[in-house]
């Protein structure tokens, strides 16, 4: 039988995203052998992430202040606008190193099954991000299953009124991905994307 304590960390941690009841447990064990300044440490970065970390006023990205370093970062293009569903997109394609432009993240994706309509979404603060002509180009990157295609057309048909070109991130095939083992979906993207060399 295992104490108390032990137990409601476990419960704890199993409720993070991807963490399982065994994964919880090994975590559990991994802090109680370390040291104590490491459960310390950690406890106190938990606690400033939560008290500092806030949305940005502007993007809605992270950030300790009212805006984020892409927002003030001088050297970004403002006529080019991605929009990305979280900030886990938004650090993917930021690792990339190719955008230079800004972001608008809408924290979640249209899903009528779910209760998710454009009111639960941050699509009305990018309307008025738009407002001011700027943006000559709105990049919709949302993942390709059918709520962000959903979501995507739902932006196109919104944007497009307003004369700013409204592109998708091009979709196909993976690196090292065998056509073979491709979904008719995919290779039909893939077809339908091609470009000339």
């Amino acid at each position: 039988m295992t104490p108390d304590p032990l137990n409601r960390l476990v419960a704890q941690l199993s409720k993070l995203p991807g963490i399982g009841e065994k994964t919880a447990q090994r975590l559990a064990f991994h802090i109680l052998r370390a040291p104590d300044d490491y459960a310390t440490e950690l406890v106190a970065a938990l606690q400033e992430v939560k008290s500092k970390v806030r949305l940005c006023t502007r993007c809605f990205s992270l950030t300790e202040g009212q805006l984020c370093g892409f927002c003030t970062d001088p050297r970004r293009d403002d006529r080019v606008l991605c929009v990305v569903e979280g900030i886990a997109d938004l650090m993917a394609l930021e690792k990339t190193r190719e955008f230079k432009g800004r972001y608008h993240v809408l924290h979640g994706v249209l899903s009528p099954l779910e209760g998710i309509g454009p009111e639960q979404l941050r699509i009305q603060e990018l309307l008025v991000r738009l407002e001011d002509g700027k943006v000559e180009e709105v990049i919709v990157a949302t993942n390709p299953d059918v709520e962000g295609e959903a979501t995507a057309l739902y932006l196109m048909r919104l944007l497009k009124p307003m004369g700013i070109r409204v592109t998708r991130l091009a979709q196909g095939l993976p690196m090292g991905g065998d056509l073979e083992f491709a979904d008719q979906a995919t290779l039909a993207r893939a077809l339908s994307g091609r470009r000339e060399l």
